[in-house]
């Protein structure tokens, strides 16, 4: 007799078949089978991005095979782990039907339609069960009294801030594409909530604004808003001290959009916590979307209620780190051309180099440098940056990093930078990375030990023997001199 577990398998084997060994392992052999009752198999799918790339990648493999297994009436359904639980809390599933039964048609562009947020929200009911929410009430005189006072502003957005004049890298590839795809299908998506962490000046704010913009721009009708931590804050508290709660718990959960930046000084604040806590849940189980940001992960929050910690983990988290060399550089450029500016590539360079903490510091140097071209009339040259970087560079001589040192030594020695940090020992790879762990001790403040993470994560007696052995090489061989006093010059050359 058949039950649920020897379905799937079948199934399986028949899957196997028909996808890639990466595809199968990836999406498939972490699904679990959960009842069957008569066609109809349930299965168990570990996220709701899981259960959405399925659906759009896979749901004619599945509908397949089990019309295989049990026959042309045969129907799939999915179990959605929501929320992971903890000691004290079973795991939360909503259960979702698989969006083509019965041979329902594709769209025109040949992918399946997705879930429409009424079905989504309908069943997200079921993740925030025993959730309780404060009565809504219709808006009182007050609050049109709150709206005319101007205590809630229209959305609050920047129009400036756009996708695109936020320039993508390494750095923050992943929170962008992420917004992009939230601002295309806010609340549908499984990152929801998305939230976006790292240092200051990095890009968030500019981020949430683009979403923001974007959801606004394709949607006019949509409610969206932005508001700091801190804004929010004092809106609650001064809703406190006119008895007007309510009204202010109603007027963010009207809400389609939610955006709160530096959403870390809520720390502390129990009672605002509380309220966000039910606007929060409000809003997830309508099917709204809600973008946060913090100066750190989730699981570094310091006090915030646990509760709000874990629906913070519930969508996607994406970090925004440092730019490297190569986005400062593009940074920079963006920014002339949006101004109408023509700055030489040296002193792009020059910039990129020099101020490498976050883009905000960076944009204020290039204020900075087209105030003083403007007002003194003088050209964009190597000259005028130094002179207006001489009070926020402190080091002028920090300027010359490790990545520039891989770059600079990796083109001269004519091996690549991957080679350098690789275990190759061959003569002419191990003669460069010795005098680029040389230039690192010497023009950097990093460790032994941090240097050797640089270079493939070798030990520090790794790098103290290369700094001896170029050493070395110094005192016994002057055409080997004359190579390192050219590879300063170079080094040295934007200084």
């Amino acid at each position: 007799m058949q039950n649920h577990k020897s379905v799937w398998s079948q199934c399986l084997q028949i899957i196997q078949n028909q996808v890639d060994e990466r595809s199968f392992s990836t999406w498939f052999l972490p699904v679990l089978p959960i009842s069957l009752h008569g066609s109809h198999l349930t299965i168990e799918v570990p996220s709701q991005y899981f259960y959405e790339w399925l659906e759009e990648h896979f749901v004619k493999e599945l509908q397949s095979a089990l019309q295989q297994v049990l026959g042309q009436g045969a129907r799939l359904e999915y179990s959605i782990v929501v929320d992971q639980g903890d000691r004290n809390n079973r795991p939360l599933h909503v259960t979702l039907p698989t969006g083509n039964q019965n041979g329902n048609s594709r769209n025109d562009n040949g992918a399946f339609q997705s879930l429409s947020s009424k079905t989504y929200s309908n069943n997200m009911v079921i993740a925030a069960k025993n959730t309780e929410t404060p009565v809504l009430h219709s808006k009182s005189a007050f609050h049109h009294r709150l709206e005319k006072d101007r205590i809630f502003d229209e959305s609050n957005l920047i129009p400036s801030y756009s996708f695109d004049n936020f320039v993508e890298g390494d750095c923050n590839r992943l929170a962008r594409s992420a917004g992009l795809a939230v601002a295309f299908k806010p609340g549908i998506t499984s990152f929801n909530p998305l939230m976006l962490y790292g240092g200051v000046g990095l890009g968030k704010t500019h981020l949430m604004h683009a979403i923001g913009n974007k959801i606004r721009e394709l949607d006019p009708a949509r409610k969206v808003i932005y508001i700091s931590s801190e804004k929010f804050t004092n809106q609650f508290i001064e809703s406190l001290t006119k008895n007007a709660a309510n009204d202010f718990t109603e007027h963010y959960m009207q809400m389609d959009v939610l955006v709160i930046d530096d959403i870390q000084f809520l720390a502390g604040k129990e009672k605002t916590q509380e309220i966000f806590f039910h606007i929060f849940n409000h809003l997830q189980q309508a099917g709204k979307q809600i973008i946060l940001s913090s100066d750190c992960s989730p699981k570094d929050l310091r006090g915030m209620h646990e509760r709000l910690i874990s629906r913070f983990k519930w969508g996607l988290t994406a970090d925004l780190q440092q730019p490297d060399f190569e986005t400062r550089m593009a940074i920079i450029q963006k920014k002339m051309q949006n101004d109408g500016v023509n700055m030489p590539l040296d002193v792009v360079e020059y910039l990129a180099v020099n101020i490498d903490t976050n883009i905000r510091e960076l944009e204020g140097a290039l204020i900075s440098l087209i105030a003083q071209s403007s007002l003194n009339r003088q050209k964009f040259d190597l000259t005028l940056a130094r002179k207006i970087l001489e009070n926020i560079v402190n080091n002028i001589e920090k300027e010359i990093d490790i990545d520039r040192i891989q770059k600079y030594v990796s083109a001269y020695f004519s091996v690549t930078i991957d080679e350098l940090k690789d275990k190759t020992r061959k003569k002419e790879v191990t003669n460069a990375r010795q005098v680029a762990m040389y230039f690192a001790k010497e023009y950097t403040d990093y460790s032994l030990k941090q240097i050797g993470q640089y270079f493939g994560g070798r030990d520090h007696s790794t790098v103290i023997h290369a700094v001896q052995t170029v050493n070395n090489q110094i005192i016994k061989d002057d055409s080997f001199k004359k190579t390192l006093e050219a590879l300063k010059k170079q080094l040295h050359t934007l200084a």
